[in-house]
């Protein structure tokens, strides 16, 4: 039985094959999907404009993300009902994170956030760079200040 079935997170050894490598993220952002379940769910292949989302026949695949053919372009981010899917960015010699953020308020450009893990736990601190709305949910990058953070920050919470 998969570890996430009992603790409700997902463990690095269940995200095998689902992170891109580093050599590609230097280049420019690439999409994460952290969905392993299998649910009738598509609306991020549906997003991506070049295809580099599959979920096929059956609807009930999780989906499969070339990374090759991710532009980083964040469209399948926001569409993600599970709040499954993040960018990873290590080009321009900066370290961000892109995800998906659905409580208020919003945090905005030049805020101190707190970086969480899966499990919630405050992994250190990162400055939102950009946020946009992508129908109910917010997408917010942010700037994370070691590399190390890009593989577990998943979450955040503005500061008090």
């Amino acid at each position: 039985m998969a570890e996430y079935r009992s603790t409700g997170i997902l463990m690095g050894s269940e995200l095998a094959g689902k992170v891109p490598p580093r050599e590609r993220l230097l280049k420019r952002a690439c999409a994460v999907i952290e969905c392993v379940e299998e649910i009738p769910c598509n609306p991020c292949e549906e997003a991506c404009p070049v295809g580099a989302i599959s979920v096929g026949d059956p609807i009930t695949n999780p989906p499969n993300l070339d990374f090759d053919k991710c532009t980083g372009c964040g469209a399948c981010v926001g569409v993600c009902p599970g709040l499954a899917i993040f960018l990873l960015d290590l080009s321009g010699g900066s370290v961000r994170v892109t995800l998906p953020h659905e409580l208020l308020p919003v945090p905005q450009a030049g805020d101190e956030v707190e970086l969480l893990s899966r499990a919630g736990e405050v992994l250190g601190r990162g400055t939102v760079v950009r946020t946009r709305r992508a129908g109910t949910t917010s997408i917010v990058t942010v700037e994370l200040p070691a590399e190390e953070l890009l593989w577990d920050v998943r979450a955040i919470r503005r500061s008090s």
